[in-house]
């Protein structure tokens, strides 16, 4: 099947899941309306798919692992409130639409990210899967979205006394955006009941796929506009922050790009009986345009 198509149709699968999601009527409907603005404004839906994908391609079920492919969702989105706060990076667009701040306050914003969070770990509780694989990857996005990950990576993002040389802005985007990718992965293993050499094969993909992912965001900052990426642009260059574009220089950053993407379809290749969808999405990404 072609790829984009396969995209498509896996999207769809994980937009319907989603969109069933916080709609019942309660006192607190305001907030719940915030949740799945942001929660279905769009996106790729990266983080759910290779979770669906990497449980199929580890002997799996994928609808049985729905539950944590969402939850992976819904840590990504309450992220991307957060982070486009006016105490983060102070944005106002993100997938075309106006942040979630700028439509409901940052109260609620606030909040709104606070209960997709929560939101996560009971959707991923509540996966029809044998109880020990179900905590084994409820544990694994936890740690993933905490202080040892996700989080741990924002705050270096953030704080003024980081190292930005290019080591330290490989670790900051590793947490910041690498632990999350790589958990989406290693949790599908996890869903099929794999462990050992393939568990580390799905982390490795993430991890690069990750860092490919970051690069060519970073240079897209640079060349593309709002309109096609639909979301602010130069925020990092506003906020006087290194980005991989601004230390390598385009076209460096362009064999970078290249090359974690090479690593991520190496690391998989000859692990699972199917690789081809991965290693096809390694090199779609890492020419998107948006």
């Amino acid at each position: 099947m072609e790829l984009s198509r396969e995209l498509d149709e896996w999207k769809a699968r994980v937009d319907r899941a989603l969109s069933g999601l916080f709609t019942g009527e309660a006192p607190y409907g305001r907030l719940t309306e915030a949740m799945r603005y942001s929660l279905l404004a769009g996106g790729k839906r990266l983080r759910p798919i290779l979770t669906l994908k990497f449980c199929a391609a580890a002997g799996g079920e994928p609808e049985k692992a729905m539950p944590l492919a969402l939850a992976a969702e819904l840590i990504h989105t309450y992220s991307l409130i957060h982070d486009d706060l006016p105490c983060m990076d102070d944005d106002s667009l993100r997938r075309g639409k106006p942040t979630n701040h700028t439509v409901y306050g940052q109260g609620r914003a606030l909040i709104a990210g606070d209960a997709l969070q929560a939101a996560a770990f009971e959707l991923a509780a509540s996966a029809p899967l044998p109880p020990e694989r179900v905590v084994r990857a409820t544990r694994y996005l936890a740690s993933s979205a905490g202080a040892a990950g996700m989080c741990g990576g924002q705050e270096l993002d953030t704080a003024e006394d980081s190292d930005r040389s290019l080591p330290g802005l490989t670790l900051i985007n590793d947490l910041k955006t690498g632990a999350m990718l790589r958990a989406a992965c290693a949790v599908g293993v996890i869903a099929a009941g794999g462990d050992g050499e393939e568990l580390s094969a799905a982390e490795d993909y993430g991890l690069h796929l990750a860092r490919a992912f970051q690069i060519r965001d970073d240079i897209l900052d640079v060349i593309s506009t709002p309109e096609a990426l639909g979301k602010d642009i130069g925020s990092d260059e506003h906020n006087n922050k290194p980005t991989y574009a601004s230390t390598l220089g385009i076209q460096e950053a362009e064999r970078a790009v290249m090359s974690e993407s090479g690593q991520a379809a190496a690391s998989i290749r000859g692990k699972f009986p199917d690789t081809s969808f991965f290693e096809a999405l390694a090199d779609l990404l890492a020419v998107r345009n948006s």
